[in-house]
């Protein structure tokens, strides 16, 4: 059934030790100094998205990839914290300050660097930037983005298949068209599994990313709770750090959770949880970040929009819980889903 890319092995390979280190409180520096003889001793630097390190998801998977960089090239990594209410100007000058200290590529971890790295990237021509999950024009940016609906089809094959009320959940961490791409892709996939006899319960945490959507387990917390009261029975989550509370809820209720980008089954800090963690659609962020690394380091640098899906298997289905492969017909039933969206036979919603 699974998948995974190259890049994937790479950077999944890692993510154990890099998720550890997060897990104990690794620290964040931005490092270096503005002299010249600093610059060439520096490389990989990235800026964290809401949640920062931790989050057991989403920035996690980027420090996998800044983590595997610096181990193989050797040379000198920052890895900066978003801070609380901050403002474009804010990422501006934190993706500004890291140009300037010599880091080469300078990697926003989230669609909300946007409109900063537009700003700043042209300032900087001999440096590459590049920014996950949001396409920005310029000559040195890098888009790294991800058909995270085809990962989340598998899901809802996988939530179909696994329940037993015939009722599932899905938590939404803010009310955005990024967001949206998960839940329409799982809502398809249930619903063509099932012929439309499994429901769907959906349950966005905020409107906005500053309301703590992505960086509230309480939140996410409770929503679990309110749809399992309501029945459902796996709850998949696209929530970053408020993700940890929708797992927990499940793990208490004694129902299935489906977790998101990174093998949330493998994690360290979820590991009380793990045997209710059936699976979780991965996007490949490490695999994506390193590979901007390495071009940069190869003198190649990426640039313009790079898609990392099924085909190219930058996105994926974790098999890690062997209970996933006991359920009657999920493994068959995912890998023909996988088969039929590459192939182009299921065209999968976004939203």
């Amino acid at each position: 059934m699974r998948r995974i890319s190259r890049l994937t092995r790479v950077a999944v390979g890692v993510a154990s030790l890099a998720l550890a280190a997060t897990a104990c409180g690794g620290t964040s520096s931005e490092g270096g100094s503005d002299d010249e003889s600093a610059k060439e001793d520096l490389g990989l630097a990235i800026a964290y998205d809401i949640g920062g390190k931790g989050d057991q998801s989403f920035n996690d998977a980027a420090y996998a990839g800044l983590d595997k960089a610096q181990k193989e090239f050797g040379y000198k990594t920052a890895d900066v914290e978003p801070t609380e209410g901050e403002t474009d100007a804010d990422k501006e000058q934190r993706l500004a300050s890291l140009a300037r200290q010599g880091y080469n590529p300078v990697i926003g971890v989230g669609f909300a660097y946007g409109p900063a790295m537009e700003a700043v990237a042209k300032d900087y021509p001999d440096t590459t930037f590049g920014i996950v999950d949001s396409v920005v024009e310029g000559a040195n940016v890098a888009s790294l983005v991800f058909a995270e609906e085809q990962a989340s089809y598998l899901a809802g094959v996988a939530a179909a298949k696994a329940t037993k009320t015939n009722t599932v959940g899905f938590v939404g961490g803010v009310d955005i068209p990024l967001i949206q791409k998960f839940e329409a892709g799982y809502k398809q996939g249930v619903e063509e599994t099932s012929g439309g006899k499994v429901k769907v319960v959906s349950q966005y945490l905020t409107q906005t990313a500053e309301e703590g959507g992505f960086s509230s387990p309480d939140k996410g917390k409770a929503a679990a709770e309110g749809q399992i009261e309501k029945k459902a029975d796996v709850v998949y989550q696209a929530a970053g750090l408020s993700g940890q509370g929708v797992i927990e809820a499940a793990a208490k209720a004694k129902v299935w959770a489906i977790g998101v980008d990174s093998d949330q089954y493998k994690q360290e800090a979820l590991a009380a949880y793990k045997d209710y963690i059936l699976t979780s659609a991965l996007k490949d962020v490490g695999g994506a970040v390193y590979a901007l690394a390495k071009s940069v380091e190869d003198k190649k640098p990426l640039t313009g929009t790079q898609t990392f899906d099924l085909k190219v298997e930058g996105v994926g289905l974790a098999e890690s819980n062997p209970k996933l492969a006991e359920i009657e017909g999920l493994t068959d039933a995912v890998t023909k889903a996988q088969e039929d969206i590459i192939a182009g036979t299921i065209t999968v919603r976004t939203e």
